[in-house]
């Protein structure tokens, strides 16, 4: 499927990774600090670095496209929420802080997410950890792997074909259900189990670290769009259970269980 993105793709890719930066530093800086802790309304916790990013973001995306619709995760906690559907042309995907448990632990393990979906489809995204300095962006010329903030390097990353002594399988570190996940594997051949934070475990499977990742629990769609865009650059694929095509737009933005995988990984789908 060829879609014509809402502006020139190299302006998309250095606007959003700006954007991201920028939405990092302001993470930081309340990463440095004594934090106050609160709860929304589902429970789920907020700290005021997912509104500083936040802040950050939706003029940023504003600007780079005037007439793309926004949904972000604090605004959307707050009742802000565009009306998009599977069939709307674009809309952008924003969690400005996933991972906020890995956050308040204080191991790195976060990032700014930002996606363009089109037709239910993520078609470039960027998920960027600013403690570790790692930028995985994705889009219709690939994905790359941007590591160190004041010396750059670029490495572009794909999946890789299923290893001959086993799979890595990344997980939830701070959410999942071992019992399911030992389930779901069967007979698979398994090598490691790796648990890691917020949506880089897609980005694992997309740079050929990782192989297979079972979401065998909730998710929003912001958390994921932009990992999914990373991995599908990449050459990865995610799907729901039963293997059929994974799309945003719900109406109520939750996600059904799904696999993140390389093709080359097997699984059996479940009805």
């Amino acid at each position: 499927m060829t879609i014509a993105l809402p502006a020139k793709a190299d302006a998309l890719e250095n606007g959003l990774i700006e954007i991201a930066r920028k939405a990092g530093a302001a993470m930081m800086e309340i990463y440095k600090t004594d934090f106050e802790v609160r709860s929304k309304d589902d429970a789920s916790p907020v700290t005021e670095a997912d509104e500083a990013a936040e802040a950050v973001i939706l003029p940023g995306l504003r600007a780079l496209t005037p007439d793309v619709k926004i949904v972000s995760e604090e605004s959307a906690a707050k009742g802000d929420v565009p009306d998009v559907n599977g069939e709307t042309e674009f809309f952008w995907l924003v969690d400005p802080l996933d991972g906020t448990k890995e956050f308040i632990k204080r191991n790195g393990e976060f990032t700014v997410n930002i996606a363009l979906i089109a037709k239910g489809q993520p078609v470039l995204g960027v998920v960027y950890a600013p403690a570790i300095e790692k930028l995985y962006y994705g889009g219709p010329d690939g994905a790359k792997l941007i590591e160190d903030d004041v010396n750059p390097t670029i490495t572009n990353i794909t999946v890789r074909d299923m290893p001959e002594d086993g799979v890595v399988v990344v997980g939830s570190r701070s959410h999942g259900d071992p019992e399911a996940m030992k389930a779901f594997l069967g007979d698979l051949p398994v090598k490691e189990l790796r648990p890691a934070g917020s949506s880089l475990k897609l980005c694992l499977v997309a740079a050929g670290e990782a192989d297979l990742y079972p979401r065998l629990g909730p998710t929003m769609e912001w958390d994921i769009g932009a990992g999914h865009a990373v991995l599908a650059a990449a050459g990865g694929v995610v799907e729901n259970m039963d293997g059929s095509r994974f799309l945003y737009g719900k109406d109520d933005f939750r996600n059904p269980f799904f696999i993140a995988r390389s093709p080359s990984v097997p699984v059996k789908y479940q009805a």
